[in-house]
């Protein structure tokens, strides 16, 4: 009863307070920067569950976000400086800055112009585009049941395609391989099980209900909310944890994409909050600036609640039993059944809603998510910031 109570209460936080925002109710203008740097980098309860996760102390956890902060700040800084030789960026944890791949025909005046910036650089061999284009050529191949998805790797200067361990010597993932390798330049990992999304049946007290599934709010929009598009189809009814009636799905995609959103109405209010859980301080929403790869990164669910972990890629294609879904940002963070759709974020900046993964939250595992500004920008929406 603990829980419900919790969750309630929580979720009273996130909808029904008009101290904030009607449903429907359109700010004067839209702030989805970054947050100032005077401003503390996160609560004390993201800074403890980051403690826990990472195995920081307070000091380093402060230390890590206020990088990432920076990092985030500078990479299109980065980007736009290296121009054509762009070679892809992320943060990395040991130095806490940003790293820059440049192709080996950059100009001395381009490498200079990157670490202006404040990033530090890498020589690589293959360009951000090259890669980019050779992932392209991939996603229209047919991928089977055993190859689990693929991303490019500015780290390994590579496409990176994993497939499931116990299917790697199936002929048809051989053949995937194969015609992959032939797109330009690949590397195979394996990963332990094949993605599935984080619906679930029906469990009381929790998040919201459509038909027989629960899943989890995303992020508050003026007018709604944005969750996962294998959540619900379009016009599909939207219950609350209290059964009563919030709104229906106005638009939803799945596969190809995995997003939707959610009106809000009868008596039902939006918030920039995502929940703690009890676990943490509910986190106020401040933007939605994109996070680099090897940033820290939290999820906020219906089912395990909060948990902490990395982003290890962006513009991931994942190959689900329904069908392939691509520019997914891949984490180590664990889901389970009934997340999907919930919160990604880092710090204070909005990253995406749960799409699915592999694993739990008791051995591990990896979870992707639909990144939020793609579902902003292709509802027009405008996300709920504090």
């Amino acid at each position: 009863m603990r829980r419900k109570r919790l969750m309630h209460a929580g979720l009273a936080a996130l909808l029904m307070l008009g101290g904030w925002s009607a449903a429907g109710t359109l700010p004067a203008a839209a702030n989805d920067s970054a947050a100032s740097p005077t401003e503390q980098p996160a609560s004390d309860g993201l800074l403890s569950a980051m403690q826990r996760d990472f195995g920081l102390t307070e000091s380093q956890a402060e230390a890590r976000l206020k990088a990432e902060k920076t990092a985030t700040d500078i990479d299109p800084k980065a980007r736009k400086a290296a121009g054509a030789a762009y070679g892809g960026s992320w943060f990395d944890a040991k130095t806490n800055r940003l790293t820059v791949a440049v192709t080996a025909n950059a100009s001395t005046a381009t490498r200079e112009a990157v670490r202006a910036t404040g990033a530090t650089i890498r020589t690589v061999r293959h360009s951000a585009r090259e890669l980019d284009a050779a992932k392209t050529r991939i996603d229209r191949l047919n991928a089977p049941a055993g190859v689990s998805s693929w991303h490019v790797d500015p780290t390994a200067g590579a496409v990176v395609v994993e497939v499931v361990r116990s299917d790697r010597a199936d002929n048809d993932v051989r053949r995937f391989l194969s015609q992959a390798r032939q797109a330009g330049p690949v590397t195979v990992e394996t990963v332990a099980s094949a993605p599935g999304t984080f619906a679930a049946g029906t469990v009381g007290g929790d998040p919201y209900y459509t038909g027989n599934v629960r899943c989890s709010i995303g992020f508050s929009v003026y007018g709604g909310f944005v969750t996962a598009g294998h959540c619900g189809q379009p016009s599909a009814a939207v219950y609350g944890w209290d059964r009563s009636y919030v709104g229906n799905f106005q638009g939803s995609s799945f596969p190809d994409n995995d997003y939707a959103w959610v009106n809000v109405g009868s008596g039902w209010w939006t918030v920039p909050v995502v929940l703690g859980w009890g676990t943490v301080s509910d986190q106020l929403v401040r933007g939605s600036a994109v996070a680099p790869v090897g940033s820290s990164i939290c999820r906020s669910g219906s089912t395990t609640h909060w948990h902490c972990g990395n982003v290890l890629a962006l513009n991931e294609t994942v190959n689900y039993s329904q069908g392939a879904v691509h520019q997914l940002t891949k984490t180590s963070v664990c889901a389970e059944p009934g997340d999907s759709g919930g919160s990604f974020i880092s710090g204070d900046q909005a990253q995406g809603v749960t799409s699915g993964g592999w694993g739990n939250c008791s051995s591990g595992g990896e979870t992707w998510f639909q990144p939020v500004n793609e579902i902003l920008n292709r509802y027009g929406l405008t996300l709920h910031t504090a």
